[in-house]
C-alpha cells in the first residue's frame, strides 16, 4: 500500500525558481506544475496554485521536502488543508474507489494522474470555503436591506468585495482545469479511464460548478449593490444641483430688490 497526500501550503508557489533550484528528477514540466521523482517509489508534485502532493513518503520525509520547497512559497497558509488517498498495486487491475486506488503497477503517469486529482480536490476544498465565507458575508448585507431598506456598505468597502469575488474567480479559472484532461490520456485508454474515474470519484465537476454558482451568485448581488450605490449618489447629485439652482435665484432676487 501507498499512501497520497496533497497540501495547501501556500497561496501560490513560483514554479520558475523551484525548476532552478530542486534537486529532485524532474519528470514533467509546464508553466504551472513539476512533477518530480525523488527517489524508488517517491514523488513530489508542485502546482503554482500552491499545492504540493506526496506519493509513499513517510511524515518526517513530508516535513523535509516542505522545508526544501518553502522558499518557494508565496503568503504561507499555517493551516494547511490536506486530502489523503491509499493506492495498491494489483497485476492486471484497475480500479477507483472512494477509498482508495488499485493500479496494475507503479507507472509514472498512472501515479502522476491521482496526484493530480487529489490535489485539484484540495484546491477545490480551499475554494469552496472561500466562496461560502464570501457567500455569508453577501447575506448579511442583503439580510440589511431587506430589514432596513439601505446599504450598510461603503462605497470603497463595496469596490474592495467586488475586486476580492472577480480576483477569486480569475484564479479558479487559471488555475483549476477540471474539465480538461491531460495530454497524456488522449492516447491511452487506460490514462483515460483512470482519470474519468478519479474525477468521479473526487466528485471534481460537481464540486466545480458549486463554487461557479456561487461566484455568479455573488456576482450578481454586487451588481445589485452597485446599481442602488449609483442611484443613490445620482440621487444625491441631482438634490445638489437643486440647491444650487434655488441659491442662484434667490440671489438674484435679492440683488434686484435691491
Amino acid at each position: 500500500m501507498y499512501n497520497v497526500v496533497a497540501y495547501q501550503v501556500a497561496g501560490t508557489i513560483t514554479i520558475k525558481e523551484s525548476k532552478k533550484q530542486l534537486p529532485w528528477q524532474l519528470l514533467f514540466q509546464d508553466s504551472d506544475e513539476l512533477f518530480y521523482k525523488v527517489s524508488q517509489d517517491t514523488y513530489v508534485y508542485i502546482f503554482h496554485y500552491g499545492i504540493i502532493s506526496f506519493f509513499n513518503f513517510k511524515a518526517e520525509a513530508i516535513e523535509g521536502a516542505l522545508k526544501t520547497i518553502q522558499p518557494f512559497c508565496n503568503h504561507p497558509i499555517t493551516h494547511k488543508l490536506h486530502d489523503v488517498i491509499e493506492v495498491f498495486v494489483t497485476p492486471n487491475k484497475m480500479m477507483v474507489t472512494y477509498d482508495n486506488v488499485i493500479l496494475p503497477a507503479l507507472n509514472d503517469e498512472m501515479i502522476r494522474l491521482v496526484m493530480l486529482n487529489l490535489s485539484q480536490s484540495v484546491a477545490l476544498d480551499r475554494y469552496t470555503q472561500i466562496t461560502e465565507d464570501l457567500l455569508i458575508e453577501t447575506h448579511a448585507h442583503t439580510s440589511f436591506l431587506e430589514k432596513k431598506g439601505k446599504l450598510d456598505i461603503s462605497g470603497h468597502k463595496l469596490k474592495r468585495f467586488i475586486g476580492k469575488t472577480l480576483n477569486i474567480k480569475n484564479k479558479i479559472s487559471e488555475n483549476l482545469y477540471i474539465f480538461d484532461s491531460p495530454d497524456i490520456t488522449w492516447d491511452n485508454e487506460d490514462l483515460n479511464k483512470l482519470n474519468q474515474g478519479l474525477k468521479q470519484v473526487f466528485d471534481l465537476k460537481d464540486r466545480y460548478r458549486l463554487i461557479y454558482d456561487r461566484i455568479e451568485i455573488i456576482k450578481e448581488n454586487l451588481e445589485l449593490f452597485k446599481d442602488i450605490m449609483d442611484h443613490k449618489e445620482s440621487s444625491r447629485l441631482e438634490w445638489i444641483i437643486i440647491i444650487l439652482v434655488v441659491i442662484e435665484v434667490i440671489d438674484m432676487f435679492i440683488a434686484k430688490v435691491m
